[in-house]
């Protein structure tokens, strides 16, 4: 995929929020002293009036949001993944989530390939975290083209939403005229009968990469939860065998969340890549997403042990 146009989807979020701002004046973003990373930055040059920095304080960004909320604006709260779902978890859960408010958090530099920062700022428990949260809603977009329909289904949608983004340029994929983004529905991305690759944010790309030469389905599962389990047993029903991709632990994300449904309704042989119960550590974001097993080859392996 190396002449196929990367964005960051961080990048996607901060020039989706100015687009956002142009057709609507009901919403308002507050970031912690990140937005030139966070790229909320861009929001603040085009509408200094309805941006906030509160500075290094996650915990009253959240508060701050759901204040905001309260009175019936929507708030973007922008962080780095580590912070908003690590730091903030408290705020999060008891000031947005319990009382369902509409606060839409834009989490970036998530992952492994954060790269140089290391194990610090690579979250690998974010999904994980955010999913426990009653009514929460935790999307994972997979492109550039993703992470703008994202932005604005996250607008329109009633409730808390958390939104999974990346620091790394990705392939953009989805960049054709029927695509749709649904909160709650996967997309089948690839058609095939022998296995099921299900995969979430920049594996999507790789699980492509991993299927040339094999019949494998592959499906873009954006939406972590909730979970679009109807698409998730009939592609097992078809394929008979599930792997999963995603730049986070295989503990509490994507993989688990697919092994629940499967283990209840359609139980199938069935393999998880992720982040295997460790921290991650400093160095390029390629190298590292290599060395974890988190890119065409990891999930080729995964799908040979299946076969």
């Amino acid at each position: 995929m190396a002449d196929v146009k990367k964005i960051a989807t961080r990048v996607s979020y901060g020039e989706a929020l100015v687009e956002l701002a142009n057709e609507h004046d009901d919403f308002v973003v507050l970031d912690a002293d990140l937005a030139a990373a966070t790229q909320t930055g861009k929001f603040k040059a085009a509408c200094p009036d309805r941006f906030f920095d509160v500075g290094i304080a996650e915990s009253n960004l959240m508060g701050l949001a759901a204040g905001i909320a309260t009175t019936g604006r929507v708030a973007f709260a922008s962080t780095f993944a580590m912070f908003a779902a690590g730091r903030a978890y408290e705020q999060v859960r008891n000031s947005i989530g319990y009382p369902h408010l509409n606060v839409k958090i834009g989490a970036t530099h998530a992952g492994i390939s954060v790269g140089e920062d290391g194990a610090t700022h690579q979250c690998c428990e974010d999904i994980a975290l955010m999913r426990t949260i009653p009514g929460m809603t935790v999307v994972v977009p997979a492109d550039d083209v993703e992470a703008r329909a994202c932005v604005r289904a996250a607008y329109e949608f009633e409730g808390p939403v958390y939104m999974h983004f990346g620091r790394l340029a990705t392939p953009v994929i989805n960049d054709h005229e029927d695509y749709e983004f649904k909160i709650g529905r996967g997309v089948v991305v690839r058609e095939g009968s022998d296995v099921t690759i299900i995969a979430c944010g920049l594996m999507v790309a790789e699980a492509l990469e991993a299927a040339e030469g094999i019949e494998a389905e592959v499906i873009n599962m954006h939406t972590i939860k909730p979970l679009d389990e109807r698409l998730v047993v009939a592609s097992a029903k078809k394929t008979g065998r599930v792997v999963t991709a995603e730049e986070h632990s295989i503990i509490g994300g994507l993989g688990e969340a697919v092994a629940s449904v499967l283990a209840e309704q359609h139980p199938v042989p069935m393999r998880r890549v992720g982040v295997r119960d460790v921290y991650g550590e400093s160095g390029p974001a390629v190298d590292l997403l290599h060395k974890y097993g988190l890119d065409a080859g990891g999930i080729e392996a995964a799908v040979r042990s299946v076969l």
